[in-house]
């Protein structure tokens, strides 16, 4: 008998996150490490779980989660986003409208600006010298 699960994929900035929901007892691996061991810091680790809290499914589904690039932020909002991905796949009925008003099925566009020429980042140039 094949296992449910329900898939999802979340970006933020340059990470992408791909989620795998199981039925389970909430516990949640990111790159086969317990959350609390591959985030360091409480609030990465409190904005990884919002969407169980918003959708009202705490302790219900196991996540399996391959999170690469970026930083720690952007792997923690592109594991949040997949994971509101997953459960809409899961309950499209029940979850969709909380995670849809709390603003998690929305791809964060805000990404880096790219260096232009002549300068030393996307817009800041050189000391400006009269003499």
């Amino acid at each position: 008998m094949a296992k449910i699960q329900y898939q999802g994929t979340g970006r933020r900035k340059s990470s992408v996150a791909r989620v795998r929901l199981i039925p389970g007892k909430g516990e949640i691996l990111v790159n086969k490490k317990p959350l609390d061991e591959y985030f360091g810091m409480e609030l990465l680790k409190r904005e990884v779980k919002r969407p169980f809290a918003i959708a009202g499914c705490e302790g219900k589904f196991d996540v399996v989660a391959t999170v690469t690039g970026g930083g720690t932020t952007g792997q923690a909002g592109a594991l949040r986003h997949g994971i509101s991905r997953a459960l809409c796949e899961a309950d499209r009925e029940a979850y969709r409208p909380a995670l849809k008003s709390a603003g998690f099925l929305t791809r964060d566009p805000r990404v880096k600006e790219r260096k232009k020429y002549g300068l030393k980042k996307a817009r800041r140039a050189s000391q400006f010298s009269k003499r």
